[in-house]
This record gives C-alpha cells, structure tokens and sequence, in this order.
C-alpha cells in the first residue's frame, strides 16, 4: 500500500507557523511586515505561473511583496540594476530573480550581484558554500521542502540509501548535499545520477530513497524501483490533459511505500519554503 505525501497539507500547516511568528515577533512589537521582491523577465508561461503562485502564498500568509515585470528585451546592464536597487532598499528583506533568464544573460553574473544577505533562493555561491559546510545560510526552498516533508512524516534517513536522479544547483545537487550532512535530517548513503547516467536501474533498484529532478515526463518506472521504496517527485510538465511528473505515477503507486503526488507535493512545499526563508531573512536583517 503506497502512502501519499500530501505537501499541501504540510504547507498549510508551514503557512500557520509563519503567520503565527510573524504576528509573535514582529506586529506585536510594532515591526515593520517582511517583505520579498521578485524580479521577473520576459513572458515565459510557467515563470508568471511560477512567480504568480508565488504572489498567492505572500497573500496568504501576511507577507508583503513587490514584483517588478521587464521585457524579454531588456538588457543585462538594466537587469543588474534593478538587482542593485533590491540590494539597497531596506524595506525588501529578501528577493528573488525568477529562473530561466533570457539567452542574452549571465547566469552567474546574475546570482552573484544578490546580495547573499536577501539571496532567499540561496541560489548565491556563499550560501551555497555555508550550506555545504553545515552553516547557517539560505537553503535552496525545493530542497528545504523535500527535507522537511520526509521529516513531517517521520521517514528515517539516517542509514538509509538515496539516489538522487538529476544534477542541477536548484534541486539535485544541493539535496544531495543535505541527505549526506551529518545531523538529524541527514546521514544517507547518497548517490547523484543524471540522465547520462548508464545503467541507471542498477542505482535506482537499490535505493531506499529516490528524489527524482530530471525534467522528463514519467522517466521513473515502477520496474526500475524496489518494492517499498520512498519516491519523491520534484518534476512539473503541462500537458493538454493533465500536469504530470518526472515519475510514472501509476506504475509506481502500490510499489512504493511513500510517493509524492503531482500536484500537491513537493510544489506548495517550494513556495512555502520560499517565504519561510523570506521570514529568516527579515529577522536577521533586524
């Protein structure tokens, strides 16, 4: 019997604490509310999908938020600027740029011109680099959702095998640097396959743990698991009909033993924990 990780439950639970230390520690002493910025280029549908969802969980909670929206013309240089403007403006506590960036861009320019101060994405080299060192930083909010769901549910870590399907800096390789780190919510064997993995099934037959990030629709199969296996899906495609997966959901369910749904998994997890690190970084800017 396969067991579903419900994120949206555990989200609005997340949602309650927030509000309830907003309202402890900041209205009740007359602070000002935390507020995230958001910086958003071009058109692309799942980006103002993203970044509108994004709006709903501020409202929600009693967070305050200001986006500003450039053209899928604008230059790098007016980009860097509004950047600059988020890093000195003292009524925005953390701010994110809204990932894919036009072609003409600098990816790491980008990240690096955050100050890592309001770098609520933790996306920034040196809180990259703190978390890797089991410091106090910004944690990438997918990868804080997936630790925080599989400890919600009280599914043992320590001990166990994970296979990670996916290598990228917003989920698969910082995921597999929290399962490996030596405290309560890791302490896993880790092993970070990719789709240039060969003979990916040897890994993945043997995992007791497998968070799936690879971006293809349906690549986890229910034969290329073992029997109880706890499956974490972090993938999101649209199709006409429905939104799927990086999981084959029904060829998995009834052989796993913990599988997140798509929706309501790991996606409300993500933008919770997103405010969730808005919230840190206003009290530690205080």
């Amino acid at each position: 019997m396969t067991k579903l990780l419900d994120g949206n439950l555990l989200a609005k639970e997340i949602r309650n604490e927030i509000s309830k230390i907003i309202k402890e520690k900041i209205l009740n002493k007359n602070k000002r509310i935390p507020h995230l910025g958001i910086i958003l280029i071009g058109n692309n549908s799942s980006s103002i999908t993203y970044v509108n969802n994004k709006i709903k969980e501020c409202k929600n909670i009693g967070i305050e938020y200001s986006l500003i929206h450039l053209s899928v013309n604008t230059l790098e240089k007016e980009l860097l600027k509004e950047i600059k403007k988020m890093n000195q403006n003292p009524y925005v506590d953390g701010f994110i740029v809204q990932f894919p960036l036009e072609k003409h861009m600098n990816h790491d320019k980008i990240i690096l011109s955050i100050n890592p101060k309001k770098d609520v994405d933790g996306f920034h080299p040196e809180n990259f680099g703190k978390m890797a060192l089991d410091m106090k930083s910004f944690v990438p909010a997918t990868a804080l959702g997936i630790l925080t769901l599989l400890k919600k549910y009280k599914i043992q870590i320590s001990g166990k095998y994970t296979v990670i399907i996916g290598r990228s800096r917003i989920v698969g390789r910082p995921i597999s640097i929290l399962m490996s780190r030596k405290n309560d919510t890791g302490n896993s064997t880790v092993t970070l396959t990719h789709s240039k993995t060969i003979n990916i099934e040897y890994y993945t037959k043997q995992a007791d743990i497998i968070i799936v990030a690879v971006g293809i629709p349906g690549f986890l199969k229910g034969k290329m698991i073992k029997t109880g296996a706890i499956v974490i899906d972090v993938g999101i495609h649209k199709n006409e009909k429905k939104i799927l997966g990086d999981v084959d959901f029904y060829s998995v369910y009834g052989k796993a033993s913990y599988l997140t749904p798509v929706p309501g998994g790991i996606g409300p997890m993500t933008r919770v924990m997103l405010l969730k690190n808005t919230l840190m970084a206003a009290l530690n800017n205080r």
